[in-house]
């Protein structure tokens, strides 16, 4: 028998018909040419052969809901938890799309351990695909990669006939504890956390008063330090934000898109722009902000505050508990330009992350949860009414989560993983949810939505590609130059002198060209280096350097250029 955390009771007692607390994961796979074997016969083999003791927990409830239910190992029956379903034709990516926002609509099932798999058949791509969910009070997004990583093998498995025949062993239900005993572990797991909770009330306090004062008020044009006044009086005016169709009393059905760009191009454009790939992430959702929203009208007179998770785990804890807060940060969409709005979300970031290094050690996860159902089921419902989540201040616009992922590909038997998309939670009044994953070199984008907040929430994801792309291209500009320092005398091997030195640099898309410039024995060697599609012929490219070098040449005065006439220039290389 095992507490729930009060931050994972929490999830529990929020959850509502039209508020399901549960995330998810949509996963595609590619098979090997000749694959004759069942999809769903093998992810059934590797559940059963990788069953972790997360997935067998069952709820056993308190006396009259007077606390936070327990955790109790039981029986799992993969034929239950397991469904096939088959997606519409044409079996595209639209197809796919609505099958997964229609069952991560559906709640969980209390009787039983809260997860579900549904391997998805019928991708005229000749893909497989699974949608995966679980209650977040089993699990965070950090949690939720640790478990990938129980799971998924890292190379291909061919299972044996005995294999795929083996089945979770039976286990009988335990016995229930009783109610007296439910009660006394409650009291005394309350006695703890009432200890525990005055010791670090003062630092908590702190630590939130720190997170609101540097998350997103700072002003886009700069950096304002956490406590600063200006923080601060940004804050208050970002609590009465004006209202966008994003932020309603939302309804049980929902939508959902995914995308995936390549991770090494977006470290690019934080390496080039010193930010960070959060940064970048939070810029392009401003960007896709923008563009949906002008569409249905004018932009807010300020810029939206997202919410964002930040995690509070230790580097190396895989524990299955939530262990996250939130915080606010500015989008910055005020700002048309995307590098200023990068520059501007970056100044936002900085100040929360100051605060957010102190959070980890002072914010707590559990609290005492007696009487927590009643309270927290009661103003869930309350809040979910016609028109209460409308009147009370607005915080924030959207979630948006940015979770570290598998970094090598992943396998269910012989299939490779080849795309790993989130699927989250919104609430009344935060309609959106933009979670991201990294995986094996993609950065997958994951948007889930209320559908009466988002109507077509592929429109959005479109949004976010072309913001993506706009930032790309203004961050790589193109082309670079990159200068090499070389040796300042002549370098010989086996008696032959080294007569120049180049350098051959890396392309990039959104930077087709690349200067190098090399110093070398009293010469400066300029070399270019192009992609065949936006440089096909490089030797007229390297004429027109040429030629500028000798109109800026003939614009020195005669005494310089004589000065200069000495001096050794080699003619430029090119390469593609």
């Amino acid at each position: 028998m095992e507490s729930l955390s009060g931050l994972d009771g929490a999830f529990l007692n929020l959850e509502t018909l039209a508020t399901p607390m549960h995330v998810g994961s949509l996963h595609t796979f590619e098979v090997p040419p000749g694959y004759q074997g069942d999809f769903l016969t093998d992810a059934k083999t590797m559940l059963a052969q990788r069953m972790v003791p997360l997935l067998r927990r069952h709820l056993t409830n308190m006396p009259l809901q007077l606390a936070n239910p327990m955790w109790v190992q039981g029986e799992v029956d993969l034929d239950w938890h397991i469904e096939r379903i088959m997606i519409a034709a044409p079996g595209e990516r639209a197809q796919l799309e609505a099958v997964v926002a229609g069952l991560h609509a559906d709640l969980l099932e209390r009787a039983r351990p809260l997860w579900k798999m549904y391997v998805l058949d019928g991708l005229s791509s000749g893909e497989k695909a699974y949608y995966f969910k679980i209650h977040h009070a089993m699990l965070d997004g950090h949690a939720a990669a640790a478990l990938a990583a129980a799971l998924f093998d890292t190379a291909p498995v061919v299972f044996k006939t005995s294999a795929r025949k083996k089945t979770v062993p039976a286990r009988p239900y335990p016995k229930p504890p009783g109610a007296l005993r439910l009660v006394a572990a409650a009291l005394r797991r309350d006695a703890r956390q009432y200890v525990k909770l005055v010791r670090v009330l003062p630092g908590v306090a702190r630590t939130l008063a720190g997170l609101a004062r540097s998350s997103g008020g700072a002003p886009d044009h700069g950096t304002v330090k956490p406590g600063s006044g200006k923080a601060a009086k940004a804050v208050t005016g970002m609590a009465f934000a004006p209202r966008t169709p994003l932020n309603v009393a939302i309804t049980r059905e929902r939508g959902f898109a995914a995308e995936a760009v390549p991770l090494a191009e977006v470290k690019a454009i934080a390496g080039a722009c010193d930010a960070t790939v959060n940064d970048v992430v939070l810029t392009v959702c401003g960007g896709a902000l923008r563009r949906y929203l002008a569409r249905l009208g004018p932009l807010p007179q300020k810029s939206l505050i997202a919410t964002m998770a930040i995690s509070l785990r230790d580097k190396g804890n895989t524990d299955f508990h939530t262990q996250a807060t939130l915080s606010l940060v500015s989008l910055a969409t005020r700002i048309k330009d995307p590098l200023k709005r990068l520059q501007a979300v970056h100044g936002h970031t900085t100040a929360t992350k100051a605060v957010a290094r102190h959070a980890k050690s002072a914010l707590p996860t559990d609290f005492p949860c007696i009487g927590a159902p009643w309270l927290i089921s009661t103003l869930a419902n309350l809040y979910g009414r016609a028109g209460v989540s409308e009147v009370l201040p607005l915080l924030a616009y959207l979630v948006i989560s940015n979770v570290p992922g598998p970094p090598v590909p992943l396998y269910v038997g012989q299939a490779r993983m080849t795309g790993y998309w989130p699927v989250s939670i919104v609430e009344h009044g935060v309609g959106l949810n933009i979670t991201l994953m990294s995986y094996a070199g993609q950065l997958c984008v994951g948007l889930t939505a209320a559908r009466c907040a988002v109507p077509v929430v592929r429109q959005l994801a479109v949004d976010f590609v072309l913001a993506y792309v706009e930032l790309k291209h203004a961050a790589l500009a193109n082309c670079s130059i990159t200068h090499l320092p070389g040796p300042a005398v002549a370098l010989y091997l086996l008696g032959a002198q080294l007569t120049y030195l180049s350098a051959i640099m890396p392309t990039a898309d959104g930077m087709g060209l690349v200067f190098s410039v090399t110093s070398y024995n009293d010469m400066l060697v300029i070399s270019l280096t192009g992609c065949d599609e936006q440089l096909p012929d490089p030797e007229v490219f390297a004429q027109c350097l040429r030629d500028s070098f000798q109109e800026y040449r003939a614009l020195l005065p005669a005494p310089a250029t004589a000065a200069r006439a000495t001096r050794k220039t080699a003619q430029p290389t090119q390469t593609t």
